[in-house]
C-alpha cells in the first residue's frame, strides 16, 4: 500500500471533536480602586497576549505531532507496537496532562488511513495508563473505517464499555459509516438500532451512513423504512438522505419510486441536488424511460443542480438502450455547450447506440474522433465498434480495429474476439473464423460457447461438416456446455451433407444433454416432482 506524504491540517484546541476552551481573554475589571493606570493597560493587552499564547502552544503541539507522525508514517502499515511506543515514549506523560495532544495525533493518523498504527498508539497510551477518552476511541474507530478496516472499528465501540467510556453519538456515527464503507448493511442498522439503548439519539448523520450501507447491499425497502422513521426520531432528512433512498431505488429498477422521492423532496422543505438527479436519471435509463431521463436533464438547468458527466452519460444510455441513436449523439454534441467535457463513458453510450442501430460509419466516425475529444478509447469503445461492423457486414473493418487495439494499448477480451468471429461468420469467412478461435488462447481469453457457436455456425454456412463435428467434439474439453444453436447448426450441416447417422447420434446427444440441464435446473430449484 502506498502512503500520501504528510499531511494534517488540524485546528488547535478543538482536537477530535472535542469542546474548544471558552476562555475568551475578556478583559478585566476596572473597578477596582487600587489598579492604577500601569495595571489597566496591562489588563486592556492581556487578551491579546492570551491569544498568542494559546496559538503558538497549538503551534508547538502539531510540530511535535508532526514530528512524531513523519516517523510513524515511515515505518509503514506493518509497524509494530513496540515500534510505535518507542516513537511516543517521552510523550506519554505529557499526554497525562494534556490528553489533547493524544487527539492531535490519532486524528491526523484517522486523516491518513492508518487504522493499525492509531490501534498501536491508543494501546501504548493505554499500557502507560494515560487515561483515554471518548475522544481518543472515536478517531480510532474513525481510521479504522476510512482505512476498511470494519471489525477493527467495531471492536473498538464493544471495547469502549470495558473500560467505562460511554460511547457517544460519534462513536456510533464512525462505527456505522465502517459497516457502510465495506456493505455490511446488516450490521449498519443493528448499530443504528441500539443507540437509543445506549441513550444516543441517532441524527441524519446516522441516518444517512444506514441508508447508503442498505443501498449498497440492494435494500431499497429498508431505505425507505429508515428514510421515513428520520422524523418519529427527531432527525430531519436532507438531500444526502434523499439521494441514498433515490439510489437504493435506482440500483433495482425502481424508477416510479425513485421519481416519487424526487418530486417529494420540496414539499419536505429539500432542495435537490446533482447527485439527486442523476440517480433519478440513472432509474429512468434502467427502466427505459428514456423521454422522463431527458425530461429530469433539461429540469436540472432550470435549478440550483448543475448536470455533468454523469447527468449526459445516463441520459446517453437511456437512449443508447432504445435505440434512439440520433438523440444520443445530440446529446454528446451538446456537452460542450455545456462546458462540459465528455469522458469515455459518455462515447461508448453514443457508439453502443449507433451500434444497435447498425450505424457502423458513425460508431467508426466517434472511436476515431475520440483522441480529438481528448478521451482514451478502451475495449468497451472498440468492442462497440466492432460489433456495429459485424452487424453491418463489414467483417474487413472488425478485424482491423481487432488488429489495432494493441496499438493502442487497448488489450481485447472475449466479447471483442466474439464480435469478430461472428463478423466473419456473417461474411462467409469461415477460415477467418477458426484462426480467431484459435488464437484466443494466446491472447490468454478463455473461449465460451458464443465464440464457438459462431465458428459452428460459419463452418455450416459452407458446408464444412467434419470441421463443425470436430469443434462439436472439442467443446467439453474446453468446459463448455453445447447448447440448442450449437447441435442446430451441426445437424443442421449434416443432414445437408447426406450424414443420416450421425444426424440421429447427435439428436440423441442433443436430447440426453437437454434433459440433463433441464434436471438439474429443477432440482436446484427444488421444482421437481416424484412419479
Amino acid at each position: 500500500m502506498a502512503l500520501r506524504p504528510w499531511s494534517c491540517s488540524f485546528q488547535a484546541g478543538s482536537a477530535g471533536g472535542e469542546p474548544r476552551s471558552t476562555t475568551r481573554g475578556a478583559r478585566g475589571s476596572t473597578n477596582n480602586n487600587d489598579n492604577n493606570k500601569h495595571n489597566k493597560d496591562k489588563q486592556i493587552k492581556q487578551p491579546k497576549t492570551t491569544t498568542k499564547e494559546v496559538d503558538v502552544r497549538g503551534a508547538q503541539e502539531l510540530s511535535i505531532a508532526s514530528s512524531q507522525l513523519q516517523k510513524l508514517v515511515a515505518l509503514g502499515t506493518k509497524a509494530s507496537l513496540d515500534e510505535v511506543s518507542d516513537i511516543f515514549s517521552t510523550e506519554f506523560c505529557e499526554w497525562k496532562r494534556n490528553p489533547k495532544r493524544a487527539t492531535v495525533v490519532l486524528s491526523c493518523l484517522a486523516k491518513q488511513r492508518l487504522p493499525h498504527i492509531a490501534r498501536h498508539v491508543l494501546t501504548s497510551m493505554l499500557v502507560c495508563r494515560a487515561d483515554a477518552n471518548v475522544f481518543h476511541y472515536n478517531a480510532v474507530i474513525s481510521a479504522s473505517g476510512k482505512g476498511g478496516q470494519w471489525q477493527l472499528a467495531l471492536s473498538l465501540l464493544s471495547s469502549m464499555s470495558e473500560m467505562r467510556i460511554l460511547p457517544d453519538r460519534v462513536s456510533y456515527n464512525a462505527a456505522i459509516a465502517a459497516c457502510e464503507k465495506a456493505g455490511q448493511w446488516q450490521l449498519a442498522l443493528s448499530l443504528l438500532s441500539s443507540m437509543p439503548d445506549m441513550s444516543v439519539c441517532p441524527n441524519d448523520i446516522s441516518y444517512n451512513s444506514a441508508m447508503s450501507a442498505c443501498e449498497k447491499g440492494g435494500q431499497w425497502q429498508l431505505a425507505l423504512s429508515l428514510l421515513h422513521g428520520m422524523r418519529s426520531m427527531r432527525a430531519i432528512p436532507d438531500e444526502i438522505s434523499y439521494s441514498a433512498a433515490i439510489s437504493a431505488c435506482e440500483k433495482v429498477g425502481e424508477w416510479q419510486l425513485a421519481l416519487n422521492l424526487l418530486s417529494s423532496m420540496p414539499d419536505e422543505k429539500v432542495v435537490p441536488d446533482q447527485i439527486c438527479y442523476n440517480a433519478a436519471i440513472s432509474a429512468c435509463e434502467k427502466g427505459g424511460q428514456w423521454q422522463l431521463a431527458l425530461g429530469l436533464l433539461s429540469g436540472m438547468r432550470s435549478i440550483v443542480a448543475v448536470p455533468d458527466k454523469i447527468s449526459y452519460s445516463a441520459a446517453i444510455s437511456a437512449c443508447e438502450k432504445v435505440g434512439e441513436w440520433q438523440m444520443a449523439l445530440e446529446l454528446l454534441s451538446s456537452m460542450p455547450d455545456m462546458r462540459i467535457i465528455p469522458d469515455e463513458i459518455c462515447v461508448n453510450a453514443a457508439i453502443s447506440a449507433c451500434e444497435k442501430a447498425v450505424e457502423w460509419e458513425l460508431a467508426l466516425g466517434l472511436l476515431s474522433s475520440m483522441p480529438e475529444m481528448r478521451v482514451i478509447p478502451d475495449e468497451i469503445s472498440y468492442n462497440a465498434a466492432i460489433s456495429a461492423c459485424e452487424k453491418g457486414g463489414k467483417w474487413q473493418l472488425a478485424l482491423v480495429l481487432v488488429t489495432s487495439m494493441p496499438h493502442m494499448r487497448v488489450i481485447p477480451d472475449e466479447i471483442t474476439y466474439n464480435a469478430a468471429v461472428s463478423a466473419c461468420e456473417h461474411g462467409g469467412q469461415w477460415q477467418l473464423a477458426l484462426c480467431l478461435l484459435s488464437s484466443m488462447p494466446d491472447m490468454r481469453i478463455v473461449a465460451d460457447e458464443i465464440s464457438y457457436n459462431a465458428a459452428v455456425s460459419a463452418c455450416s454456412k459452407v458446408g464444412q461438416w467434419r470441421l463443425a463435428l470436430s469443434l462439436l467434439s472439442r467443446m467439453p474439453d474446453m468446459r463448455i456446455l453445447p447448447d440448442e444453436i450449437t447441435y442446430n447448426a451441426v445437424v443442421g450441416v449434416c443432414e445437408k451433407a447426406g450424414q443420416l447417422q450421425l444426424v440421429l447420434n447427435l439428436l440423441n446427444k442433443m436430447f440426453s444433454c437437454t434433459y440433463s440441464v433441464l434436471l438439474r435446473f429443477r432440482l436446484c430449484t427444488g421444482d421437481f416432482k416424484r412419479g
